[in-house]
């Protein structure tokens, strides 16, 4: 479990960037903080595996505040992922880079490097390749992967989908979602909305250095006061749900409007559609049936 506790922040301890944040990450949470940039969102994330430590109050895990914990210690708990992968690759070869973990927290073994050895092969990685060679969807892969590698209870993300095209997205996000499935607690920092419905359980929104709103994903987007006051933009879907009730009252308390999935979303929407167009059909078949037979008048003359 991870709690914030009135948790106050800054980089230069006198401009203010958390203002007093109160919040519960339980284990196995697949949690995404969302909000504009400069919202604080990042800053929150430092302060989970100690890059930054709190102006007052605590960020505590499992009881423990970061304060009290070791650096080392942190490592094991909390993986993180930074916005650009260069940040945290640093080894010449892709190999090194995954048993830098290793060596960092004292387990560099045998089993540190058959670990190594099967994420090369999950990943597809050439193990001799250098890191800053590849590509910038593979340097965010192999980022990933040293985090993979050492499998902490905790994964942190700050924009793990940023630069990527869409297959790149699909496999990043694949990856974590099975480590989410297998009992990893997965928090997210991410402008994709699309991304953050598809895969967050849970939605913090964060506005000036303070949490406006938190609860179950599409409870959260779905609230027009929390996107208002935080200037967000729900995905397409998640916006078209939200106004085909107010257009037509009857699809308000349907699946349009009550779905909790992008795909029973989707779903609801494409059964609006398809009644629609049968109702269309048979509005228009009537309007034919009841007009003159014109051309068999013409055949007549």
């Amino acid at each position: 479990m991870i709690e914030f506790l009135d948790v106050h922040a800054s980089y230069d301890g006198t401009t203010p960037i958390l203002k007093g944040i109160d919040l519960t990450i339980e284990d196995g949470e697949f949690v995404a903080f969302v909000g504009t940039n400069g919202a604080g969102k990042s800053t929150a994330m430092r302060l989970v595996n100690g890059l930054l430590k709190p102006d007052r109050g605590a960020v505590l895990i499992n009881g423990v505040p970061t304060t009290q914990l070791k650096t080392s210690e942190l490592a094991r708990r909390v993986g993180f992922l930074f916005q650009n992968p260069d940040r945290q690759i640093c080894s010449s070869t892709v190999r090194d880079e995954l048993l830098f973990g290793f060596r960092a927290v004292g387990r560099l073994d045998n089993e540190a490097r058959r670990r190594v050895d099967q994420i090369i092969e999950e990943f597809r990685f050439d193990g001799d390749a250098d890191p800053f060679l590849l590509n910038r969807g593979t340097r965010q892969l192999l980022a990933l992967a040293s985090i993979v590698v050492l499998a902490p209870p905790v994964v942190v993300l700050d924009e793990p989908t940023t630069g990527l095209d869409f297959c790149e997205c699909v496999k990043v996000m694949g990856i974590i979602s099975q480590l989410h499935r297998a009992g990893t607690t997965v928090i997210m920092v991410c402008h994709d909305m699309e991304v953050v419905a598809d895969f967050a359980e849970r939605v913090v929104v964060m506005t000036d250095g303070r949490v406006v709103d938190q609860g179950p994903t599409f409870d959260v987007l779905r609230s027009r006061k929390t996107l208002d006051e935080a200037d967000l933009v729900p995905p397409q879907m998640v916006d078209l749900s939200l106004l085909l009730p107010v257009m037509a009252p009857r699809f308000a308390g349907t699946s349009v409007a009550t779905a909790n999935t992008l795909a029973e979303m989707q779903a609801a929407i494409e059964d609006v559609a398809a009644d629609g167009a049968a109702a269309m059909a048979v509005s228009e078949k009537d309007a034919f049936d009841d007009a003159p037979f014109q051309g068999s008048e013409r055949k007549e003359r």
